[in-house]
């Protein structure tokens, strides 16, 4: 019989898949036609400003979120950002209407929030969960962005039909979409996600001042001096760097050498896939080998599929190997993102952790942003090539931060083996000193 604490684990897991499925979906039928619909207004050179604004939205969102994540409970959290999100797209349709590209742009920075929200439930889910299931909990929230993914793009043209059915402007029909969906997710979350998944920050009452949670940048501060959690902050930052900089210039270079935009599709879905697919398997490794091995594994991933990449720039017929190149590189991705905030989770102080992985998700952003603010000139003045050698130099300093975090994970396993010996010693069975 499933004891109430398993059935309150269950709920929440429930909720938050449900509530990310839904958010997918909506933030991949808007990013389907955001920059088409802002090259109507703003003519082809702004296309490219609909993701920027929609990635930025997400990076300023996540220390706020965060924040009241960390004073409020992540229900309220997640339900505001939600509620935003639906803001961001109510928005975008009223600048479709009246023609208004500032409006536009507002639009698509609020509704990058639903994607800040998206991520942080994650840690969500590892609230409350064991220290040997924690990676698995948040693989599986990570695993139904994969629905979401793939059946968002693919209602747009349904939604569009609809926005016109309803008197509204070409290509808002999809952001309709987009408003019920985060609007169902919010309120998935504001009912279905009480009372068990709460940040595991102190409440103000029940710690010293010392203890109470910090700012981001005091949070950050604190990563810097402990070796795993700063291994981890560096790592999902470059990680997603890596992937956005060769993700987004992938289907110029397969125009550029002839490839159809069919194939492209095809390539981007796979990316897709890589990305999230393989995720309850990352976390189920993540649990079993330990955080830091997995996350190393990951690396090992990002490198091989930069590798790839630079050999398909140079193959007179390229197609197989960009999308082995692109496809090892979304399960490098993941590989790293989830082994990654497991180690964030498992390591960072009480009072530090969920302003810690607010800050870590901002800077994952911004990264990712200034990534695909480079790519562009990067691949102009080198070609496909030099973008993969730009992606690798990214990776260095992870591999930097690595080797401290390995020499950590080694002596906390020793620290462990004394404890158990102790134990032992004293004569009580080692499962008697266990937590549930």
């Amino acid at each position: 019989m499933l004891s109430e604490r398993s059935v309150k684990r269950s709920g929440v897991i429930g909720a938050l898949v449900t509530s990310n499925l839904l958010g997918g979906v909506a933030v991949a039928s808007g990013i389907a036609v955001g920059g088409l619909l802002l090259e109507r207004l703003g003519g082809t050179s702004l296309a490219g400003l609909g993701q920027a604004a929609s990635v930025l939205g997400a990076a300023v969102a996540a220390v706020p979120l965060a924040g009241v994540a960390a004073r409020h409970g992540r229900r309220r959290s997640l339900a505001l950002g939600y509620a935003i999100a639906v803001l961001g797209g109510a928005l975008i349709v009223t600048a479709a209407v009246v023609a208004q590209l500032v409006v536009l742009l507002t639009g698509l920075a609020l509704f990058g929030v639903g994607q800040a929200v998206n991520l942080q439930s994650r840690y969500a889910a590892a609230d409350g969960a064991a220290p040997g299931a924690r990676a698995r909990a948040m693989s599986i929230v990570i695993w139904a962005t994969t629905i979401g993914s793939v059946a968002g793009p693919n209602l747009s043209e349904v939604a569009d039909r609809f926005g016109r059915w309803l008197g509204l402007p070409g290509l808002t029909g999809p952001y309709v979409f987009s408003v019920v969906s985060f609007a169902l997710a919010g309120a998935v979350v504001a009912v279905f996600l009480r009372p068990a998944a709460r940040s595991s920050a102190p409440a103000a009452g029940e710690a010293d001042k010392s203890t109470r949670a910090v700012g981001a940048v005091a949070a950050l501060r604190w990563a810097a001096a402990d070796p795993a959690a700063r291994f981890a902050v560096v790592l999902i930052a470059v990680a997603h760097a890596m992937m956005v900089m060769v993700m987004v210039m992938t289907p110029l270079h397969m125009q550029h050498h002839g490839m159809s935009l069919q194939l492209v599709g095809v390539v981007i879905s796979l990316h897709v896939l890589g990305m999230y697919a393989l995720s309850p398997v990352f976390g189920w490794l993540a649990d079993r080998l330990g955080a830091v091995r997995m996350a190393c594994a990951g690396m090992l991933m990002l490198a091989t599929a930069v590798v790839l990449g630079f050999v398909a720039a140079s193959a007179a017929e390229g197609s197989a190997l960009t999308a082995l190149a692109l496809t090892v590189l979304g399960v490098g991705w993941s590989a790293s993102v989830i082994s990654a905030s497991a180690l964030l989770t498992g390591t960072a102080a009480d009072h530090v952790r969920v302003p810690l992985q607010g800050a870590t998700d901002a800077g994952m952003n911004y990264a990712g942003a200034a990534a695909a603010a480079l790519a562009g000139p990067i691949l102009a003045a080198g070609g496909f090539r030099a973008v993969n050698i730009a992606a690798a130099v990214i990776l260095v300093p992870a591999v930097a931060t690595a080797t401290a975090a390995l020499r950590g994970g080694r002596a906390v396993a020793q620290e462990a083996d004394v404890r158990h010996e102790q134990t032992v010693r004293h004569g009580a069975h080692p499962a008697e000193t266990g937590s549930d």
